[in-house]
């Protein structure tokens, strides 16, 4: 089964890459993306996701539909977390499982690259020194919001 979400709660790798295993997977590829301890030079100390959950969940839907379509035959799960998280937490899973490796990769990297390009989610992150700046947000729906 196929799916996505935009969550609260910690992401569960193990369990998100089981829901994708099947007898016929023969690969299953996984993308962590974690908060990560330095940001342009700066010493940040965990980052706040915020979203338009309605919009972001419909274009999660419509990334999955459209890797599982790229790769025909891939089981794929796409979780995206918002909310405060620290350093090392994981903030987006990819699982895909196929009964190959190439379909599995395929679709686990459009999925990633789609994500970051379409899906309404913003990210705010807080510095060692107090201070916090909102970054990279979803240049698509920036872009279209400026026009």
């Amino acid at each position: 089964m196929s799916r996505s979400a935009i969550v609260t709660a910690p992401i569960d790798v193990s369990a998100i890459a089981e829901e994708v295993q099947a007898a016929t997977s023969g690969a299953v590829a996984t993308f962590l993306g974690t908060v990560r301890n330095t940001s342009g030079g700066r010493a940040v100390t965990g980052l706040e996701y915020s979203a338009y959950t309605e919009m972001a969940t419909r274009e999660m839907d419509a990334i999955v539909r459209e890797a599982i379509a790229i790769a025909t035959g891939v089981e794929l799960v796409a979780v995206h977390r918002v909310g405060d998280l620290m350093v090392g937490d994981v903030c987006v899973m990819i699982a895909a499982a196929h009964a190959h490796r190439s379909p599995a990769f395929d679709a686990c990297r459009y999925a990633i690259e789609e994500i970051k390009k379409r899906v309404p989610i913003w990210k705010r992150e807080r510095y060692a020194d107090g201070s916090s700046e909102w970054v990279n947000a979803c240049t698509q729906h920036a872009t279209s919001a400026s026009t």
